[in-house]
C-alpha cells in the first residue's frame, strides 16, 4: 500500500499545531483526555475498554471498511499525528504503522511487540500460547510474513493486550494509573471467561472440520477446530481449482454441513462452493471491523455470535 500523498504536506501543520502532542505531566489532573488512535476495531475496542472517559479513541479504520485495505485519509492522518498513544499492527496495516512511526508525537505501541503471534498456516492448535509451531504459509494476496495477524480471535490474547494499554497510558496519564490497571483486570476477567464459553462450548462436537471463506480464523484452532479457507490469508485472494478440488472432497469425507462467509468479505466463493456440494452458508466474523456505523454489535457479542454459529455447525 502507498502513503497517502498528502502525508508530507500535513505533517509539518500537525507538528506545529497548538495544544498537539502528548499530554503533559500535568494532564490527569487538568481534565484533559488521552488521545488513542486505532488502527482498526478490535484495537479501539480493547482501547476503549481499558481506556474508559479518561481517553478519546479514534478508530482509524471506517465501518465496515476492511481493515486490511484501509488507507489512511486526511483527517484521519492527523488523528494518527497528534496522538497521545497510537495502536497500530505493522502486518495487518503496514501504512497506519509506518505513518505512526514517522509522525506520531506520542507513543506507538504495536501489537507485535505485546502479542506472541502465531505462524500462519499452522491451525494454532496449541496448549500454550509460546508454543505454536514454527510452519510458514504462502498467500498471495498481502504479504503478512511468516505470521498470522488476526489474533484478536483468541480472548486470551486480547487481555494480554489490555494490560500493555494499561502499562502505556499509565505512563502517559499517570493519575489514572490504578483505573487504568483496574480496568485492564476487568477485561481480562470477561476475556477469560469467553474464552472459557469456547473452550465448553465446542467440547464433544460431531465435526471438527470448519469451511471458511479466507484464512482468519486459526487461532480458534486452539479449541480443537481445524479450519480449512477457501483463499489464503487475505479475502481477496484466489483459490487455485486444485484448492477447490480438495475442500470438494474434505467436505464429503468429513460429512460437513455448512461453508461459512464473512460479513465485509464478498461471500460468492463461499456460495459457489455451497451450491457445488449441497451444504448452507452461514457467516463467521473474523471481526476485523463492524458492519456499519450503527451497529449495536461489540466483539465480545461477534464472538459469541460466532460460536453459536460453530455449535451448530459442528453439531457441538
Amino acid at each position: 500500500m502507498k502513503t497517502s500523498p498528502w502525508l508530507a504536506l500535513l505533517v509539518p501543520l500537525v507538528l506545529v499545531a497548538p495544544g498537539c502532542g502528548a499530554l503533559s505531566d500535568e494532564s490527569g489532573s487538568d481534565g484533559d483526555r488521552v488521545q488513542v488512535a486505532a488502527g482498526f476495531y478490535p484495537l479501539a475496542w480493547v482501547a476503549e475498554q481499558v481506556a474508559g472517559d479518561r481517553a478519546d479513541v479514534v478508530n482509524l479504520t471506517k465501518p465496515g471498511q476492511e481493515a486490511h485495505e484501509a488507507g489512511l485519509s486526511i483527517e484521519k492522518t492527523a488523528d494518527l499525528a497528534s496522538a497521545d498513544l497510537a495502536l497500530t499492527h505493522q502486518a495487518l496495516q503496514p501504512e497506519v504503522f509506518d505513518a505512526a512511526e514517522t509522525n506520531t508525537q506520542g507513543k506507538v505501541l504495536d501489537v507485535e511487540d505485546v502479542v506472541d503471534l502465531a505462524p500462519a498456516g499452522t491451525g494454532h492448535d496449541h496448549d500454550e500460547h509460546d508454543d505454536h509451531g514454527d510452519e510458514g504459509h504462502e498467500d498471495d494476496g498481502h504479504d503478512h510474513g511468516d505470521e498470522d495477524p488476526h489474533f484478536w480471535l483468541d480472548p486470551l490474547l486480547m487481555a494480554d493486550l489490555g494490560d500493555a494499554v494499561a502499562e502505556e497510558l499509565s505512563e502517559i496519564d499517570p493519575e489514572g494509573a490504578e483505573q487504568y490497571a483496574d480496568s485492564a483486570e476487568a477485561l481480562r476477567g470477561r476475556l477469560e471467561e469467553l474464552d472459557q464459553e469456547y473452550t465448553a462450548g465446542l467440547a464433544g462436537c460431531e465435526r471438527d472440520v470448519v469451511v471458511v471463506s479466507h484464512d482468519a480464523f486459526g487461532y480458534l484452532g486452539r479449541y480443537g477446530l481445524e479450519f480449512e479457507p477457501i483463499a489464503g490469508l487475505s479475502p481477496d485472494a484466489e483459490p487455485t481449482a486444485a484448492d477447490l478440488q480438495h475442500l470438494q472432497e474434505l467436505i464429503r469425507d468429513e460429512g460437513l454441513t455448512t461453508v461459512f462467509s464473512e460479513t465485509l468479505g464478498s461471500s460468492a466463493p463461499a456460495r459457489s462452493l455451497a451450491k457445488d456440494t449441497g451444504l448452507r452458508t452461514d457467516t463467521l466474523d473474523p471481526i476485523e471491523g463492524l458492519s456499519g456505523s450503527g451497529s449495536q454489535a461489540d466483539y465480545l457479542s461477534l464472538m459469541r455470535d460466532n460460536l453459536d454459529a460453530l455449535r451448530k455447525a459442528d453439531g457441538c
